[in-house]
C-alpha cells in the first residue's frame, strides 16, 4: 500500500473533470440553443454557418432594396400617369384648333392654354424626386442591387420627361432693338413682346411707306360748282358725297347734306360763306352750284404701309401691311407659317418713308442639365407649348403630340416591366433566404432534447464522480491500522 501517490483519486479527478467540462459545454448550447458557439464547438460548421449568414444578411438586404426600387419606380410613374393627361388635353386642343370654325382669337385662348400645360409638363419633371433625386429630368441612370453577391443587380435609365425633351415645347421669340436707317423710328415705335414662334434668332427688316392725306373728286354733277382743299385728318379711308341743300343756282350755298354710304344715308350739315368743313377738310361752294346736285370726292386718310423682310436678300416675309392712325398695333410677317412680328404704331402716321433694322431675340425652351457627377445642374425650362395658333401649326401639332403621348407610354411600360421584375425578385429572395436560414439551422442550432438528454447524463455521472472522488480519498486511511 502507498500513500503519496492516490491513483483512485486522480482517476476519479479526471473523470469527474471531463464529466464537468461536457456539462458545462451542454449548459452553453441550452442556454444560447446553438449547437456551435465557438470555433472549437465545430470549426469546418462555423465557417459554413458564418458563410451562410452573410448570404442570408444579404438576401434580407436585396429584399430590402428591391423593394425601396418599387417605390422609386411607383413615384416616377405616378407623376408619368399626370404627364399623360395633360398630353391627351394638348392633343384635344390642338385637334380644336384645325378646325377654322375657331377664329384668331380662339386660337389665342387655345394656344395659351398649351402653353400652360407645357410648362406644367416641364414642372412635373424638374420636381418629382425619390430621396432627393430627380426621377424624371434625364439624369436618372440607377443600378439596384437586389442580390446577396456583388454583380448582382439591374439598371434603370429614365429618359427626360419635360416638355422640349417629349417635342410639345417651342421656343419664344421676344424683341429685341430698333437700329434706326433714315427717319424711321421715333421713341414711341418700340416693338412689343408679341412675336410670332417661326422668326428666327435674327434681325429683320422693317420697311414703311409713308402716303399722306389726300382729297380727290370723282364726280361733279354741278361741274365748278364745289372745289376741295385743307388736309383730310380722317382716321380711314372714305367716299364722300355732298349734296346742295338751299342756296345755290347764282346765289350762296346756305346748306348742305353728306353721305358716307354712296347716298343712302345724308346728314346735314352747315355752310358758311358757301364755305364747308368736314374732318379738317374744306369744300368751297361757287355760284353755279345748284341744288339737289352732288359731287363725290375719295378721301384718302394718312397711312403707313409696313413690310416686314429678311435683313439678308430683303425678301419679303407675308404681305405689307396697312397702318391707319386709329390703329395701335399691326401685325406683320406670314401668319400661315407664325412668322409674325406685331409692333406699336402709335407713331406711324407721323412719320417719313424709311427703314429700320429688328434685332429678334428668342427665348429657347430647354432640357434639363447635368454635371459629370450626374447631379442637376439646371432645370429644364419651357417658355411656350407645341404651336397651334394656325390651322396648319395645329394640324402639325396633334403628329407631334402623338409622338410625346408614345415617348410617355413607352417609358410607363418599362417602369411597369421593372416594377413586375423585382416583385418577383422579392419573391425569389424571399424563398432563398428561407431555405438558407433553414440550411444554417441544421448545422448550427442545438436539439434541445438531444442535449438536453447529455447534460442529465453529464449531471449524473458528474455527482457520481464526485462520490466517487470522496471514496478514493478515504483509501490511503486503512495504512493507518498498519501503524497501529
Amino acid at each position: 500500500m502507498i500513500v503519496n501517490t492516490n491513483i483512485s483519486s486522480l482517476n476519479a479527478q479526471r473523470s469527474l473533470y471531463s464529466t464537468q467540462s461536457t456539462m458545462q459545454k451542454s449548459l452553453e448550447k441550452l442556454s444560447s440553443g446553438y449547437r456551435i458557439n465557438k470555433a472549437a464547438d465545430d470549426a469546418a460548421g462555423l465557417a459554413i454557418t458564418e458563410k451562410m449568414t452573410g448570404q442570408i444578411n444579404g438576401l434580407n438586404k436585396a429584399i430590402s432594396n428591391s423593394s425601396s426600387a418599387i417605390s422609386l419606380i411607383q413615384t416616377a410613374e405616378g407623376a408619368l400617369s399626370e404627364s399623360h393627361s395633360i398630353l391627351q388635353r394638348m392633343r384635344e386642343l390642338a385637334v380644336q384648333s384645325a378646325s377654322d370654325t375657331n377664329t384668331a382669337s380662339d386660337r389665342t385662348k387655345l394656344q395659351a392654354e398649351v402653353d400652360q400645360l407645357a410648362k406644367e409638363l416641364t414642372r412635373i419633371s424638374n420636381t418629382t424626386e425619390f430621396n432627393t433625386q430627380n426621377l424624371l429630368a434625364g439624369g436618372l441612370n440607377d443600378t439596384f442591387h437586389i442580390g446577396a453577391n456583388a454583380g448582382q443587380n439591374v439598371s434603370l435609365s429614365v429618359a427626360a420627361m419635360d416638355a422640349f425633351s417629349l417635342g410639345v415645347a417651342t421656343g419664344q421669340n421676344q424683341a429685341g432693338t430698333f437700329t434706326a436707317n433714315g427717319t424711321l423710328l421715333t421713341a414711341n415705335n418700340i416693338p412689343t413682346a408679341n412675336l410670332g414662334r417661326g422668326l428666327s434668332a435674327q434681325t429683320y427688316n422693317l420697311v414703311v411707306d409713308h402716303t399722306v392725306a389726300s382729297t380727290t373728286e370723282n364726280v361733279d354733277g354741278v361741274t365748278g360748282g364745289v372745289t376741295s382743299g385743307g388736309t383730310f385728318t380722317g382716321a380711314r379711308n372714305e367716299s364722300l358725297r355732298i349734296r346742295v341743300a338751299a342756296g345755290g343756282s347764282g346765289a350762296a350755298v346756305t346748306s348742305a347734306e353728306i353721305s358716307t354710304d354712296g347716298g343712302t344715308t345724308w346728314t346735314a350739315q352747315a355752310v358758311a360763306a358757301n364755305v364747308m368743313t368736314y374732318k379738317g377738310a374744306t369744300f368751297t361752294f361757287t355760284n353755279t352750284a345748284v341744288v339737289n346736285e352732288t359731287a363725290e370726292y375719295s378721301l384718302a386718310a394718312a397711312k403707313d404701309t409696313i413690310q416686314l423682310q429678311t435683313t439678308v436678300g430683303a425678301v419679303n416675309i407675308g404681305s405689307a401691311q396697312t397702318v391707319y392712325s386709329d390703329m395701335t398695333t399691326v401685325t406683320v410677317g406670314d401668319a400661315a407659317t407664325s412668322r409674325t412680328m406685331k409692333i406699336d404704331s402709335t407713331a406711324l402716321g407721323a412719320l417719313a418713308d424709311g427703314t429700320a433694322t429688328l434685332v429678334v431675340a428668342q427665348q429657347a425652351s430647354t432640357a434639363a442639365t447635368f454635371n459629370a457627377d450626374g447631379t442637376l445642374l439646371a432645370q429644364a425650362d419651357t417658355v411656350a407649348g407645341v404651336d397651334i395658333s394656325t390651322q396648319a401649326a395645329a394640324n402639325t401639332a396633334i403628329t407631334t403630340i402623338n409622338n410625346a403621348l408614345e415617348s410617355v407610354s413607352s417609358q410607363r411600360s418599362t417602369l411597369g416591366a421593372m416594377q413586375n421584375r423585382l416583385e418577383h425578385t422579392i419573391n425569389n429572395l424571399q424563398a432563398a433566404a428561407e431555405n438558407l436560414t433553414s440550411s444554417k439551422s441544421t448545422i448550427k442550432d442545438v436539439d434541445m432534447a438531444q442535449e438536453m438528454s447529455s447534460f442529465t447524463k453529464s449531471q449524473i455521472l458528474s455527482q457520481a464522480g464526485v462520490a466517487m472522488l470522496a471514496q478514493a480519498n478515504q483509501v490511503p486511511q486503512a495504512v493507518l491500522k498498519l501503524l497501529g
